[in-house]
């Protein structure tokens, strides 16, 4: 009788000791998950996030474009030393700044660098691009993205132009 809860006691601890050292076998470089591979596959989702917000601008649709933004009061966007705060400020923003196809011009995004910050967080880097037909325009930008409700959204925009104008 004395063997039976000897062999639950056995059994416990194996169990227990084995989570154990699965806790800190994930942790190790030897044994970690392919971070790099995870990170490329941030990587293709967000690109996949930015082209999407281009050919939405390209086409003169600033509502496609803001979709990847947060649509909370929370959202804020930061350019020409002032910050909009909430997704309907933003958006009137851009709409006051852009009220043409010619002001909009064509947008693209160039030497994006991506930087995971953790599983539900990324912060994105690059240039972004206006050809206009009556000026070009561009500058830097750094988006942080939040996954929420399994969604990669934009909680924070900082745009900079290269020339003294605002985005």
């Amino acid at each position: 009788m004395n063997r039976r809860p000897r062999r639950c006691f056995c059994w416990g601890t194996a169990i227990f000791l084995a989570c154990q050292f699965l806790s800190i076998v994930d942790g190790c470089p030897l044994f970690a998950k392919d971070k790099a591979n995870d990170g490329e596959k941030l990587a293709q989702v967000l690109t996949k996030v930015l082209a999407t917000q281009a050919k939405a601008w390209n086409k003169a649709d600033i509502d496609g474009f803001m979709k990847p933004y947060w649509k909370s009061e929370q959202l804020t966007f930061s350019s020409g030393g002032k910050t909009t705060r909430g997704w309907k400020a933003t958006i009137a923003r851009y709409k006051k700044r852009y009220p043409t196809p010619a002001k909009m011009g064509r947008l693209t995004f160039d030497h994006l660098e991506f930087v995971a910050l953790g599983d539900l967080t990324a912060l994105v880097l690059g240039e972004w691009h206006l050809d206009r037909d009556a000026d070009d325009i561009g500058g830097n930008f750094s988006l942080v993205f939040r996954r929420i409700d399994g969604h990669w959204v934009i909680i924070h925009d900082h745009s900079s132009s290269l020339d003294e104008s605002d985005p």
